[in-house]
């Protein structure tokens, strides 16, 4: 893992990519906190400078993980990483901790601006708090480096890759206002869980290469979701509501900056970069294989 991880932080400070993207953070970052934090004297680097640059990891994750393995896929490289004498997760873990390790340099110039805010009178709570929601933001922005190593996994093609991390991302940053337009009844969450059976249901079939345990699987979710709807229809507005907000990304960081220190925010950060490292390694493992 340590080879893979240093060949990663190479490679990306080998070119241009790994400067471009480290400036065009730190640009987004220092241009809020003169124009905000240092000009109005306002001591909440959380609110007015973190949370206010979130839409540029939008842009700023999807290029720095487009070619984690798209690059890999389309050199054929990849051959030789899942013939290598290491396991699926040590390559994962190897390329992410890589990005995680280039996301933490714009992170660390955060650091030295709370810093700076405490030497021009800060409180001590107020660089806790700011402390606080710098490692929340560093947490979510694993997050989606997590998914978009996951993307890239799924193809060859490095723009394919970043484009997709891009609607990905986008889609979570407006979730919340999507979110109100699916509140009328349990008609649309049992399409919703409809649609999610029958996916799941053609991963069973594909997994077990059995046509008839897919169609037993989306049959029996199909008379479990029917059961739902007639008896409790309320248990399915809910379970919709609760994955619709699940998957709003930049929610969390919102309520976290805007409130106090949450256990529960750190907690789904790290939550979903397992959950999608997993699926990351859940699919080299099947190329592996086949």
């Amino acid at each position: 893992m340590t080879a893979i991880f240093k060949r990663e932080v190479r490679s990306s400070f080998h070119g241009m990519i790994g400067y471009v993207l480290t400036a065009f953070m730190l640009a987004a970052t220092a241009i809020y906190f003169v124009a905000l934090n240092l000009g109005y004297g306002l001591t909440d680097f959380g609110y007015y400078t973190l949370y206010r640059t979130t839409f540029v990891l939008l842009l700023y994750i999807p290029v720095l993980t487009m070619r984690s393995f798209a690059e890999e896929r389309r050199t054929r490289t990849d051959q030789l990483l899942l013939t290598s004498p290491v396991s699926v997760w040590e390559i994962v873990l190897g390329k992410f901790f890589a990005l995680c390790v280039i996301f933490a340099l714009p992170c660390l110039a955060g650091a030295v601006m709370i810093l700076v805010l405490a030497a021009l009178g800060a409180t001590g709570t107020a660089t806790l708090a700011n402390l606080a929601a710098l490692l929340c933001y560093y947490l979510m922005g694993c997050a989606a480096i997590a998914i978009g190593v996951f993307l890239s996994s799924l193809t060859e093609n490095q723009i394919i890759a970043a484009v997709a991390g891009v609607a990905a991302l986008l889609l979570a940053y407006m979730m919340p206002s999507l979110r109100s337009m699916f509140t009328a009844g349990s008609a649309v969450a049992l399409a919703l869980f409809t649609a999610i059976a029958a996916v799941l249901s053609v991963v069973a079939g594909l997994r077990t290469r059995s046509f008839t345990l897919g169609c037993l699987t989306f049959a029996g979710c199909c008379v479990v979701l029917t059961a739902l709807f007639l008896l409790q229809s309320s248990w399915l507005t809910e379970a919709f509501s609760a994955v619709l907000s699940g998957l709003c990304l930049f929610t969390p960081f919102e309520e976290f900056v805007n409130n106090s220190f949450s256990i529960p925010t750190l907690v789904y950060y790290l939550t979903v970069t397992m959950l999608f490292l997993f699926f990351t390694a859940q699919g080299l493992e099947k190329r592996r294989w086949n």
